[in-house]
């Protein structure tokens, strides 16, 4: 069973999870305060579920820290490697860019550290959101998809409800029932359980 560790950062509550692998540690997501919690690890690879300020505000940080790959999805890179991008949208926030250097998109495998993830396409929160899947210790990275008892807001830029339950049906909720899911936000829960009580997919 892999071993993994979970920090909660910054004023979103926002979770990170490091996770250790046969060659170093794999961090998925970096809000405020994931720089320092894990100054001290062996991070090789920044693993970034989407784009949005408090998954990303101290990637530049552990990217410059430990030289590690940072992967994102194309449709979210502009988010986490422009420093004015959400002046875009309105939003009066700055962030230090980070430079991602592997593109992820769906696929059965992804390697980081010796860990093999399939990758898991599932926008309509955010352009380019992603998770990450550990079939056989059955566990999902979920971001801000699916959450215990809701799913991803779809009001922000780039949102789309139709297209974030379409793909929640078609990625996530095919996945066995007993694969526990952690979100960007609050805390774990089961693909079954979501499946049968979570009102958003009633």
């Amino acid at each position: 069973m892999i071993k993994f560790e979970e920090f909660t950062g910054g004023v979103f509550d926002t979770n990170a999870f490091l996770l250790r692998g046969p060659s170093g540690c794999v961090l998925i997501d970096a809000p405020q305060g994931a720089d320092e919690r894990f100054a001290d690890e062996p991070i090789v690879a920044l693993l970034l579920t989407h784009g949005h300020f408090d998954h990303i505000v101290d990637a530049a940080a552990v990217q410059q820290r430990h030289a590690c790959k940072v992967a994102v999805h194309a449709d979210s890179r502009a988010m986490v490697a422009e420093r004015g991008f959400f002046s875009k949208w309105g939003f009066q926030l700055e962030i230090e860019p980070a430079h991602p250097d592997v593109d992820l998109a769906e696929s059965e495998s992804a390697e980081f550290a010796g860990l093999h993830f399939d990758v898991l396409e599932v926008p309509g929160h955010c352009p380019g959101s992603i998770c990450f899947y550990l079939k056989n210790d059955g566990i999902v990275f979920g971001g801000d998809a699916l959450f215990a008892g809701g799913i991803g807001r779809w009001d922000l830029p780039g949102g789309n409800k139709d297209l974030l339950l379409e793909k929640i049906f078609q990625n996530l909720l095919t996945l066995p029932e007993e694969t526990i899911l952690y979100p960007g936000h609050g805390p774990h829960t089961t693909i079954g359980h979501e499946r049968r009580t979570n009102p958003f997919l009633a």
